[in-house]
């Protein structure tokens, strides 16, 4: 626990880069495959099909919200609110997560270790209650596929992309191509990717100086490896990459707790990835601090006051240019530029009946 204190509170809660793979192994290239799910895996169709079902405002009650609504490419698939209301004006609770390489991830809320599967995640969107975000929960079993059966394209690309099951178009089928589509959102050609895989010049010398800083700030310990958290480390529990930075105040959110009820778990959270993290403001789990610098500085105001001595670090200004050159460095302009994460194109694609596992890059 302590030296998972000793790191940078960024996309939400604690961030720290490693610039170590802990399993010692090369660093990924940047067209690697993402793991799939045994009982979903991909074909071209299928991750189409979730593309579009990704960016359509009518999986919301009254067709105002998309996934994509909370997710915008252009900010590493985040959004710029410190949180987002639901489709009803009823208010959001934590901020908008990343996507990018979540398809490593065994964790994928703040505070639910349990939601360990994006087939399940993705019915909290659309069927939660605490908070309402597209308000289908409550309403009639089967109206959201009753809906989507009378669009164009929906009822053969159903067809196309899950033969095995004739085609059925249901809540089931729905998320899992959703998934689908969410495990292709690979972020791995950032600049300091690149300098990982031997371009000595892609990062500048301040961005060296950064990777390094956080090195020897101790946070390795929960950002680490390829994707820059301990909720994607292999031989991890979910648990083990929920932290605390600071105890909450009283009537705030308690995190881990509301899910173990367990007094120790107060204000732990997962750790959030750093991929694009200069494109994600605002930060922290509530999205309460506004810049990156701030996130920094307000970290170590933090981590200060722990008993810890080995937490009890500052940080100068020139530091704090250091490490946000390194966090510029993991910004991905492939990822967010890639037409096959973009809006689709208006019309109906032509169904592929390929159901060999495939991937979109």
């Amino acid at each position: 626990m302590a030296a998972a204190l000793a790191c940078v509170a960024l996309t939400g809660l604690v961030a720290c880069v490693s610039s170590v793979s802990p399993s010692g192994e090369p660093w990924p290239a940047a067209d690697l495959a993402p793991p799939s799910h045994a009982d979903n895996p991909p074909t071209p169709v299928k991750i189409e099909l979730g593309r579009r079902l990704f960016y359509d405002a009518d999986l919301s009650w009254d067709g105002t919200v998309s996934c994509a609504t909370c997710h915008e490419q252009k900010r590493g698939f985040t959004d710029p609110n410190k949180t987002r209301q639901g489709f009803d004006g009823a208010p959001g609770e934590r901020n908008i997560q990343t996507l990018a390489n979540v398809a490593w991830f065994n964790s994928l809320t703040w505070g639910g270790p349990h939601v360990d599967t994006l087939e399940h995640q993705a019915l909290i969107p659309i069927e939660g209650f605490v908070p309402v975000e597209m308000g289908f929960g409550g309403k009639a079993e089967g109206a959201l596929a009753q809906r989507l059966k009378g669009k164009a394209c929906y009822p053969s690309l159903f067809r196309a992309a899950f033969p095995e099951r004739n085609g059925e178009l249901s809540i089931d089928t729905i998320v899992m191509a959703l998934s689908v589509f969410q495990r292709e959102l690979v972020s791995l050609d950032a600049p300091y990717d690149r300098y990982r895989r031997g371009e000595a010049n892609a990062i500048s010398a301040q961005a060296k100086r950064g990777a390094a800083l956080f090195e020897s700030k101790q946070c390795v310990s929960c950002h680490a490896g390829p994707h820059f958290t301990d909720a994607a480390l292999p031989g991890r529990t979910p648990y083990e990459a929920f932290h605390m930075l600071a105890p909450p105040a009283a009537g705030k959110d308690a995190g881990l707790q509301r899910i173990t009820q367990k007094a120790e778990d107060t204000g732990k959270f997962r750790t959030p990835g750093l991929r694009n993290v200069a494109l994600s403001a605002p930060y922290m789990h509530n999205g309460e601090v506004a810049t990156l610098p701030d996130a920094i500085r307000h970290h170590f105001a933090v981590a200060g006051k722990q008993s810890d001595p080995r937490l009890k670090q500052t940080l100068n200004d020139a530091e704090v240019a250091d490490l946000i050159a390194f966090l510029e460095a993991l910004t991905d302009q492939t990822f967010i530029k890639n037409p096959a994460f973009a809006l689709p194109k208006p019309g109906c694609p032509v169904p592929e009946d390929d159901a060999k596992p495939s991937s979109a890059r």
